[in-house]
C-alpha cells in the first residue's frame, strides 16, 4: 500500500552559500558527491536527469532561487509513488552555509525499509557533500557506479565486500586503510565515513564509496577527481563486484 512520507536533513557546511548552490544546482557539481551521473537544466520548468547507466531518472524543476532555494519533482508512477525534492541555502558567519533538505512523495508497499534507506543514505551523501567542499572545492569529479544485487549468496553480503577489499577487521572513521580489490590499484586513504552498510574512503584524488543497499545490492559509487577514464574504471568495479564469492 502506498504510503506519504516525509524527509528532512540538516547539515553545515564550510564553503560559501554560491560554492554550495554549484554542487547541489548543476550536473557537475552533483557528480562530485551525489549518486549517478547529474544533468539540470537550470529555471523552474527544467529538466533534471540522474542516470544510472544508460537510463535517466528524471524530473522537473519547481524551484529555482540561486544561492537560495532548488527544488524538484519527479513524475507520478502507476501506483501514485513520486518523489520531491527541495534545497534550501542559508549563509551563515564567517562563510559558512547551513543546507536543509526536504524529501517527500509517496512510497511503495515496503515503505518503511525505502524510508530507512533513504535516511541513512542522505547521511552518508551529505558527508560526502562536505568532503568534497572541504577537500576539492572548485574541482568536478568523474562518476564510477557499479552494483551487483544479491550478493550475499548465503553469507553477509557486507563481509563479502569487505573480504573483497582485503579488510582484516573492524574500521574506524579516521583509520588509514589499504583496500586492495582484485584487478585494480591499491587504494591508499583515510575511512571518513563508516556506518553499518557504508564505508567511505577518501585519498588524495578520490571520493570512494561502499553501499550495502536493500535486496542485498553491494553499490561502488566513487568521486574519481584525477585518473583513468570513467569508462574503463566503471567497468574495472563492475567486473570486480561480479567476482565476488
Amino acid at each position: 500500500m502506498a504510503h506519504e512520507f516525509e524527509l528532512r536533513k540538516q547539515v553545515t557546511l564550510e564553503a560559501t552559500p554560491e560554492q554550495v548552490w554549484e554542487a547541489i544546482a548543476t550536473g557537475p557539481g552533483l557528480d562530485s558527491w551525489f549518486m549517478g551521473r547529474n544533468e539540470i537544466e537550470p529555471g523552474v520548468g527544467g529538466t533534471t536527469r540522474q542516470y544510472f547507466g544508460d537510463f535517466p531518472v528524471e524530473a522537473t524543476v519547481t524551484a529555482w532561487e540561486p544561492a537560495e532555494r532548488f527544488a524538484f519533482r519527479g513524475a507520478e508512477g502507476p501506483d501514485g509513488t513520486f518523489m520531491a525534492f527541495e534545497f534550501l541555502v542559508e549563509g551563515r558567519d564567517q562563510g559558512s552555509t547551513v543546507l536543509r533538505l526536504v524529501q517527500s512523495g509517496v512510497l511503495g508497499d515496503d515503505w518503511e525499509a525505502e524510508y530507512d534507506a533513504l535516511r541513512r543514505g542522505w547521511d552518508l551523501y551529505l558527508h560526502t557533500l562536505g568532503q568534497y567542499l572541504a577537500h576539492f572545492p572548485g574541482r568536478h569529479a568523474k562518476v564510477v557506479f557499479a552494483a551487483r544485487p544479491d550478493a550475499g549468496g548465503g553469507e553477509p553480503a557486507w563481509d563479502v565486500l569487505s573480504r573483497g577489499l582485503g579488510l582484516t577487521g573492524p574500521v574506524e572513521r579516521g583509520d588509514r586503510v589499504r583496500l586492495t580489490p582484485e584487478g585494480l590499484d591499491p587504494i591508499d586513504g583515510v575511512a571518513d565515513y563508516v556506518a553499518p552498510g557504508f564505508l567511505g574512503v577518501r585519498t588524495g584524488d578520490a571520493l570512494y564509496r561502499f553501499i550495502l543497499g536493500m535486496g542485498d545490492t553491494l553499490v561502488a559509487g566513487h568521486h574519481i577527481f584525477a585518473g583513468a577514464a570513467p569508462e574503463d574504471t566503471e567497468q574495472a568495479w563492475q567486473t570486480w563486484l561480479a567476482k565476488l564469492a
